[in-house]
C-alpha cells in the first residue's frame, strides 16, 4: 500500500495532524457547552473559561501525548495496570466511544440540526434514511485508515473551521455584550464550574482511541516511535489545543451576545438563534452544516479509530470488515433515539473516565519523575476503578444509601470528583513502595504493525 503522507513535509505533516485532531475532538457536544458557559458565567467569564479550558482542552491533548509516550496505542499503557485491566479497559473504551454511544450519537445530533429545521420532515424512515447516508459517507472516509489525516485535515477541517468563522464574526460584530450576573454554579465558583463543564465532555477517554489514529499515521509517514514520536504528537497536539481553544472562546462570547442568554436551556438553541439572528433562513442553513461537518470528522475518526484497534485485538479480522460492522450498528442503534442511546451508554461512559484520568496523568508523571513506577499504577487504577464502580451504582440509585456512607466523605464528591483523592493517595503509597524496592524495566515496545496488515 502507498502512503501519500510519507513523502510530506514534516512542517505539513504536522499541519495536517492538527487539524484532523482540532476537527475529531470537535463534535457536537464541543460545539454547545461553550455558549451555555458563555451565557450562564456573566461577570466570572474569564475563571470559568480557564477552568473550562483546562478540562475541555488540555487533559485530551495530554491523552494523545500519552499515548505517543507509551507506543502505539492504548493497550500500551493500559497494560500497566494488569492483564485484564490492560485488554477490558480499552475494549470497554472503544465500545463505549464507538457504536455503542458516539457514533450512533453523532448521526443522532446531526438529524436533529439539519433535517427537521431545514424539511420540517421529523420521523424514522427520515432518520433511518439519514443514518444510512451518514455511515455510508463515514466508512467511506474511513476506508483507509492511513488516508484519514489526510481527509480530515485537507478536506473537511477548512470547510468547517470557515462556517464557524463566518458565524463567530458576524455574531461578534453585529450584537453587543450583555452585562449579567453569574447564574447557577457559576455565581459561587466559576473556575471550578468551569473546569466540570470541560470535564463532563469526556473529552480524555476519545483522546485515548484517538491516539491511535495520530500515533499510526505519523509513523507510517516515517517518524520513528520513541521521542522523535513524542515531540511531533507534542506539536501537533499543541496546534491542536490552540485550535481548540480560540473556537471555544468565540462559542463562549456567543453565549454572552445574546438576549436573555440565561433563559436558554441548551447551547444548540442558542447557537441556532444566533444563526439566523444574523443571517435570517441562511443561518439555519450554516448552522446545519457547521453540526453536521462537526459530527462527521468525529465519526470518521472514531471509526477508524474503533476499527483499527479491533484489527490490532483480532488479527484475524480486517479492518475494513471492522468498520463495516460498526458501521452497520451505529446505524441501527442510532435509530432508537438519542435519549436511550444516552440513557444505555453515559453509565458506562462515567464509570471508565477516572481510571482513564488516572492512567494518563501517572503515563506522563513516570518520565518526569525518572522512576519506573508498577505498584503505583496497579493501586492507583485499583482504587478509581472501585471508587468509580462505587459512584456509578450510586447515581443509578442501586444501594445509594450504604454506598454514600462509604465515600461521601471524599472532597468534591458532589461534583464527581470524589475518587481524585482516594486515588492520589493510593498512587503515592504505591510509588513510595517503587522507591523503595525497585522494579524490573519497561517492557519492549510492541512492535508496529505494517500498514498491510491494518489495512487490509
Amino acid at each position: 500500500m502507498n502512503h501519500p503522507t510519507t513523502h510530506r513535509s514534516g512542517a505539513v505533516l504536522l499541519t495536517m495532524t492538527a487539524a484532523s485532531l482540532f476537527a475529531m475532538f470537535f463534535g457536537a457536544g464541543n460545539l454547545v457547552f461553550p455558549p451555555m458557559l458563555g451565557a450562564q458565567a456573566g461577570e466570572g467569564f474569564t475563571p470559568a473559561l480557564i477552568g473550562f479550558m483546562l478540562s475541555a482542552v488540555a487533559l485530551p491533548i495530554l491523552a494523545v501525548l500519552a499515548i505517543a509516550v507509551t507506543g502505539e496505542d492504548i493497550r500500551d499503557m493500559t497494560s500497566r495496570g494488569g492483564r485484564v485491566f490492560g485488554v477490558l479497559f480499552p475494549v470497554l473504551v472503544y465500545l463505549s466511544i464507538g457504536a455503542s454511544y458516539a457514533l450512533p450519537r453523532t448521526a443522532a445530533v446531526s438529524y436533529s440540526a439539519a433535517v427537521p429545521p431545514l424539511t420540517d420532515v421529523d420521523n424514522w424512515p427520515a432518520k433511518f434514511a439519514f443514518a444510512a447516508v451518514f455511515f455510508a459517507l463515514t466508512y467511506v472516509l474511513a476506508f483507509d485508515p492511513d488516508g484519514i489525516i489526510d481527509t480530515i485535515g485537507k478536506f473537511l477541517t477548512p470547510i468547517l473551521v470557515a462556517l464557524m468563522a463566518v458565524l463567530v464574526t458576524l455574531t461578534l460584530t453585529t450584537m453587543e455584550r450583555q452585562s449579567a450576573p453569574a447564574a447557577a454554579d457559576y455565581a459561587e465558583q466559576p473556575f471550578v464550574a468551569g473546569f466540570l463543564e470541560g470535564y463532563l465532555t469526556m473529552d480524555s477517554l476519545a483522546a485515548l482511541a484517538l491516539g491511535i489514529v495520530v500515533a499510526t499515521t505519523l509513523t507510517h509517514s516515517g517518524i520513528k516511535p520513541g521521542k522523535p514520536l513524542v515531540r511531533s504528537v507534542a506539536v501537533a497536539g499543541v496546534a491542536a489545543g490552540l485550535m481548540l481553544a480560540l473556537v471555544y472562546l468565540g462559542l463562549a462570547a456567543i453565549g454572552q451576545r445574546l438576549p436573555d442568554g440565561q433563559k436558554y436551556t441548551d447551547g444548540a438553541t442558542m447557537l441556532s438563534d444566533a444563526a439566523r439572528e444574523t443571517m435570517g433562513f441562511g443561518g439555519t442553513v450554516v448552522f446545519a452544516l457547521i453540526v453536521v461537518l462537526a459530527c462527521l470528522t468525529t465519526s470518521v475518526g472514531l471509526l477508524g479509530a474503533t476499527s483499527a484497534f479491533f484489527a490490532r485485538l483480532v488479527p484475524s479480522i480486517s479492518y475494513r470488515t471492522w468498520a463495516l460492522v460498526f458501521s452497520v450498528v451505529s446505524l441501527l442503534i442510532s435509530t432508537l433515539g438519542l435519549d436511550k442511546v444516552i440513557e444505555v451508554a453515559a453509565p458506562i461512559i462515567g464509570f471508565l473516565y477516572p481510571p482513564g484520568m488516572a492512567l494518563i496523568l501517572l503515563t506522563l508523571l513516570e518520565p518526569l519523575l525518572r522512576i519506573r513506577l508498577h505498584l503505583a499504577f496497579v493501586f492507583a487504577l485499583t482504587v478509581a476503578l472501585a471508587w468509580s464502580a462505587l459512584m456509578t451504582l450510586s447515581s443509578l440509585g442501586w444501594g445509594t444509601d450504604v454506598i454514600e456512607s462509604l465515600i461521601g466523605w471524599a472532597p468534591g464528591h458532589a461534583e464527581q470528583l470524589g475518587w481524585m483523592l482516594p486515588t492520589l493517595a493510593a498512587a503515592l503509597v504505591g510509588g513510595a513502595i517503587d522507591l523503595m524496592r525497585g522494579t524490573p524495566e519497561r517492557p519492549a515496545r510492541r512492535e508496529t504493525a505494517e500498514p498491510a496488515e491494518v489495512g487490509t
